[in-house]
């Protein structure tokens, strides 16, 4: 199961709304919880580096990932996944997105239809690196301290 909250998850949709009709991406960053759960404090947004088919491909260029792994180091936090847009298609992965996936991590991805995210879905890939499956994401909302006073 993924954990995240609402803020979080309306910024993963406001990143890939903002950079349609191309595709955007960035890593997740947060916690790996007991039973193989996870859990997102903040997103690391990465600016898509592909030059064509940015309409269905993503490029995080490697010293952009090695800044969001230190970004997570110094928050005493870790690198739990990675998310992505789906242009005028689903949130589910396509066979680019199993070739290069981790085990282990949490792969989000955001369907953005005509501007509009319409669906968010996360998957985790099967250890043996055969194919995705769906991973429950599990949103919530935060309280403010005041709320809850």
């Amino acid at each position: 199961m993924l954990i995240v909250s609402d803020r979080i998850k309306e910024k993963i949709k406001q990143h890939a709304e903002r950079d349609y009709p191309d595709e955007c991406g960035g890593m997740l960053i947060g916690r790996f919880l007991d039973g193989g759960d996870k859990e997102i404090v903040e997103t690391f947004p990465i600016a898509n580096a592909r030059e064509d088919s940015r309409h269905n491909r993503v490029l995080l260029l490697p010293e952009d990932v090695l800044k969001a792994e230190k970004h997570a180091r110094d928050v005493k936090l870790d690198v739990i996944g990675y998310y992505h847009s789906h242009p005028n298609a689903p949130a589910v992965p396509s066979q680019y997105d199993l070739d290069h996936a981790l085990p282990v991590w949490s792969y989000v991805i955001v369907s953005v239809i005509e501007g509009e995210a319409v669906d968010v879905a996360s998957w985790e890939m099967e250890d043996d690196r055969t194919k995705f499956n769906e991973e429950k994401l599990e949103s919530f909302e935060e309280q403010s301290i005041w709320q809850s006073r």
